[in-house]
């Protein structure tokens, strides 16, 4: 598994000792989901701003911006 194959734990036994350690694991994977959704939150109000400015033109509407 990749969390047991670094280079920190195998050079320093205390390291491995600490990051073996479920809690410490857990709290790894804990800090990654609310960093997922945190960065989910920032993008919501960008995707609906964008959703909410796409129109749609019919076939023989005139689609060039003038100024």
């Amino acid at each position: 598994m990749l969390w047991e194959r670094n280079y920190f734990m195998e050079r320093v036994p205390i390291v491995h000792a600490v990051a073996m350690n479920f809690f410490v694991r857990g709290a790894v994977s804990g800090v990654g989901v609310i960093n997922l959704v945190a960065g989910l939150m920032d993008l919501a109000p960008i995707l609906a701003l964008r959703a909410r400015h796409d129109v749609t033109f019919g076939d023989e509407a005139d689609t060039q911006v003038r100024p």
